[in-house]
């Protein structure tokens, strides 16, 4: 029970984490600066380590997600957390290197991972241009 409450935790941090992307004024004053950068750094850290904690907490509660090198994870709950973190890195950022291959339910969980991967930058660049374009006109 702890678990599924910590699993809706993590999915309401990773929801607020993109809203900003998507509100009027949160890149305001913001365009292209040392400030853009670390906000997407701060979406990013959220959203790898939000999916690396779905993952490892689905793993330690039975429910198998990922499998590394074609076998079922196994090891110590520190390796698991590891490889856990590095999966939603190689998934967020990229297609994947294949030594770490979602099963079951971690499929569906990792295409949404990738979806979102793809789609925070896309999302900064055009609400930095609206933003630039209302403060012209």
């Amino acid at each position: 029970m702890i678990a599924y409450l910590f699993i809706l935790i993590i999915i309401f941090c990773i929801s607020m984490s993109l809203r900003t992307l998507f509100l009027p004024n949160a890149l305001q004053d913001k365009f292209l600066s040392w400030e853009s950068f670390a906000y997407l750094f701060f979406i990013y850290s959220t959203i790898l380590l939000g999916f690396g904690l779905l993952y490892f907490i689905c793993m330690e509660n039975g429910i198998a997600v990922i499998q590394e090198n074609e076998e079922l994870l196994s090891g110590s709950t520190l390796h698991t957390l590891q490889t856990c973190i590095y999966f939603s890195g190689s998934t967020l950022f990229s297609v994947g290197y294949g030594d770490v291959t979602p099963i079951g339910i971690g499929r569906v969980i990792s295409i949404l991972e990738g979806m979102i991967g793809y789609t925070i930058p896309a999302s900064f660049v055009v609400r930095t241009v609206v933003d630039i374009q209302q403060e012209r006109g």
